[in-house]
């Protein structure tokens, strides 16, 4: 793992990660990578005072940054170790990517705009988190070259079970997604894959933005 500065602190920071505990979080490693992670250098300007409360924002490309609930829940459900590659589908603004690398060796992120990779990859790279690698393309289609992947997380919301990821997940390895029907809600499943075959748990309700075909050809 990399080592990045630790994050700026706003007058919400401390309701932040006090809202986290209050939610159920308690793995004090994923608290540590909220803390140390500025979301406020992940969120649009405008959005700057509400960078610590706890809720979705908008980025470009009509897509939202996760709630900090939201991203610690997942976080939490991975159960990730030092030693873990990961795959997360879906970069957005980087923001989970950067928690995600505090905890695991190596993050491989795909994105199908354009212009939010490489805002996400300049993000990342000013920020120090040197583990992470960008990647624009086909969330569904994963990143089939550098499987097997320990963890898989996807961070928009899937109407149908995606083969495609189940299939670049390792053995002992556990896939977090948001399913369901766009507009309704969804609920975060969590796959674990096993010799003998995939175990399924339903966890919270959500709602997440779409995941969507292929990669966008406008932005």
């Amino acid at each position: 793992m990399s080592t990045s500065p630790r994050g700026e602190h706003d007058t919400g920071h401390m309701e932040f990660l006090l809202t986290l505990r209050r939610r159920g979080i308690g793995d004090q490693a994923v608290l540590r990578a909220m803390d140390e992670v500025p979301r406020a250098r992940f969120v649009e300007a405008e959005f700057s005072d509400s960078a610590y409360a706890d809720q979705a924002l908008p980025i470009p490309c009509g897509q939202t940054i996760s709630q900090p609930y939201v991203v610690a829940y997942m976080t939490e459900q991975l159960a990730l170790q030092p030693h873990h590659r990961v795959l997360e589908v879906g970069t957005g603004s980087g923001y989970q990517a950067a928690v995600l690398s505090r905890l695991a060796r190596e993050v491989v992120s795909i994105e199908r705009y354009r212009t939010l990779a490489d805002q996400a990859r300049g993000r990342l790279a000013s920020l120090g988190y040197i583990n992470v690698e960008v990647v624009v393309g086909d969330g569904f289609a994963g990143v089939p070259g550098r499987a097997p992947f320990d963890r898989i997380i996807v961070t928009a919301a899937a109407e149908r079970m995606p083969q495609t990821l189940i299939d670049q997940l390792a053995d002992d390895g556990v896939m977090l997604l948001p399913l369901g029907a766009h507009g309704e809600t969804q609920h975060i499943i969590k796959l674990t894959k096993s010799q003998t075959g995939i175990t399924r748990e339903n966890l919270i309700p959500v709602r997440f933005v779409p995941l969507l075909p292929g990669q966008a050809q406008e932005l």
